[in-house]
């Protein structure tokens, strides 16, 4: 069976060169059809980069087939990925999603894979993640059902994908205060923020919206307990990325033998998801607020310095 695999990269050659040679590691990498969409550039300076990008992508791998889909302009990413999956959905019937900086452990197709034709014809299910947070596992199954979409290596159908909309006013002006609870996972984080923060323009993304969508349609998402991709561009390069490894995770070693007894929430899984958050909610907003303070240290030194410098005029 051919497997789609839909990569966007844009301009970290060394980040998309471990995802591509960890993707070759996987056990189906020879059903492989490499989908590379490869954003065009913003600058001058981002030329070389994509180049480099470009000939590491289309650099035999032992994979079924690679097309490169390369942009004579910068979409950015949340277009440059809609737009994709969308065509890759629309060829294939599914999608297996990666960005360039996801390095996926050696059963992460055999997982997407098995788990697409699994719950191909079940409704319920409308997305797949390679990713889980780094939550005790005894008491679980090797997957379980959760309401929330994470999207560090995911998959999904035609006839799920069709529903996006990316549309934060009708959200906005839609949806209550008890739903906002529910999406936020009762208030255990605040995704809804970035529903405003696109909505205002100070951000721009897609993922939240899939969320939305999924939301909206009372669709879950299927999680494996334990990791099958670790995201290495949480190092201050991905456009929306930042400096932080507290979502790192051990890394499965097998595919799953024990799939979910019932198409539903895993109440269990939930509840660890909302006690990880909670309990690294604090830790994460105290060094938020120590970088915070040395950014403001070095503002004022810098400010100073300009003070006690000859005027150069």
């Amino acid at each position: 069976m051919t497997l789609p695999v839909t990569l966007f990269a844009f301009n970290r050659p060394e980040h998309v060169r471990q995802t591509l040679n960890a993707l070759a590691q996987n056990a189906r990498a020879s059903d492989v059809c490499l989908l590379a969409y490869l954003d065009g550039p913003k600058t001058d300076h981002d030329v070389a980069q994509i180049a480099r990008v470009r000939e590491i992508v289309a650099a035999p791998r032992g994979f079924a087939r690679i097309e490169l889909i390369e942009r004579p302009a910068n979409l950015g990413l949340a277009r440059n990925i809609v737009d994709g999956v969308s065509q890759s959905c629309a060829r294939f019937g599914r999608a297996i999603v990666l960005e360039d900086d996801i390095v996926t452990a050696p059963h992460f197709l055999t997982f997407m894979a098995d788990a697409l034709e699994r719950y191909r014809d079940v409704p319920e299910v409308w997305h797949i993640s390679g990713w889980n947070y780094p939550i005790p596992e005894a008491g679980l199954a090797d997957a379980f059902f959760y309401p929330v979409m994470d999207c560090w290596g995911w998959a999904t159908w035609e006839d799920r994908w069709r529903h996006y909309q990316r549309d934060p006013a009708r959200l906005l002006a839609d949806w209550d205060r008890r739903q906002i609870h529910r999406f936020n996972l009762d208030g255990s984080e605040d995704f809804w923020a970035q529903v405003r923060r696109n909505h205002s323009g100070s951000l721009h993304t897609w993922a939240i919206f899939w969320y939305a969508t999924i939301f909206e349609h009372g669709g879950l998402c299927l999680n494996p307990t334990r990791s099958y991709v670790r995201n290495i561009g949480i190092d201050g390069s991905g456009q929306h990325s930042g400096n932080r490894n507290v979502f790192d995770s051990a890394l499965a070693e097998a595919a799953p033998l024990r799939w979910p007894a019932e198409t539903a929430v895993d109440s269990l899984a939930v509840a660890r998801i909302r006690n990880f958050m909670r309990e690294t909610r604090p830790s994460l907003t105290r060094r938020l607020a120590s970088a915070m303070r040395w950014r403001w240290k070095d503002l004022r030194a810098e400010r100073q310095h300009h003070r006690q410098e000859p005027d150069r005029g």
